[in-house]
């Protein structure tokens, strides 16, 4: 997993709420027990039109985000089904950070152990932030994890909520089993006295 410190990029405008994972990521694509090729299926029902086309209107599509990675949500993203594989694609298409008012738990645990960071601002926030992008679309925002702050294209700088333990894990690219392999030696000097 790649470190999360400052992550500055264009943000995607996908102001829905209740986006469930079945639409991040529909039901047939969970074949797989791997996350190599899941981008494709990312918003895969939004962003394909008939015969496989992309399809031009949708915001995933627009030349302007091609390489954008914070994603901006309605409230209660990620709702629906506990299925992993909903990081996995949105961290496959490249995007790296959800800014929403609102996630479902299991889904935020879930990015969090795949190297995506969900964003909880509260409304006033959201409402400036969607403001700015409406006067300006391809405006950046930066997020600086170690601070836990978002700063709006308009300056506001605000902060977010996380726990420490998913914060160091994203800050340094590892997951729960890479944390504990880190501390191997401590391990097996407990077991060695226990026996």
């Amino acid at each position: 997993m790649e470190p999360f410190q400052i992550l500055t990029s264009r943000v995607i405008p996908l102001l829905r709420d209740n986006i469930d994972t079945d639409q991040i990521i529909p039901a047939h694509f969970l074949k797989v027990t791997d996350k190599a090729g899941l981008a494709e299926g990312c918003f895969s029902s939004w962003r394909y039109i008939a015969g496989g086309k992309p399809d031009p209107e949708f915001v995933l599509n627009k030349p302007d985000y091609q390489g954008a990675q914070i994603l901006l949500a309605g409230d209660n993203f990620g709702c629906g089904s506990s299925r992993e594989h909903a990081p996995w694609a949105l961290v496959g298409w490249g995007i790296r950070a959800v800014i929403s008012s609102s996630f479902a738990d299991i889904f935020r645990n879930n990015a969090m152990k795949n190297g995506l960071l969900p964003v909880v601002l509260p409304a006033d926030i959201l409402a400036g932030l969607v403001g700015s992008l409406q006067s300006n679309p391809l405006s950046e925002v930066s997020i600086a994890l170690k601070k836990q702050s978002i700063r709006l294209p308009d300056g506001v700088e605000a902060t977010f909520p996380i726990d420490p333990f998913n914060k160091m894990c994203l800050l340094e690219g590892i997951d729960s089993l890479e944390y504990l392999l880190k501390h191997e030696e401590q391990i097996s000097a407990f077991e060695g006295k226990a026996k």
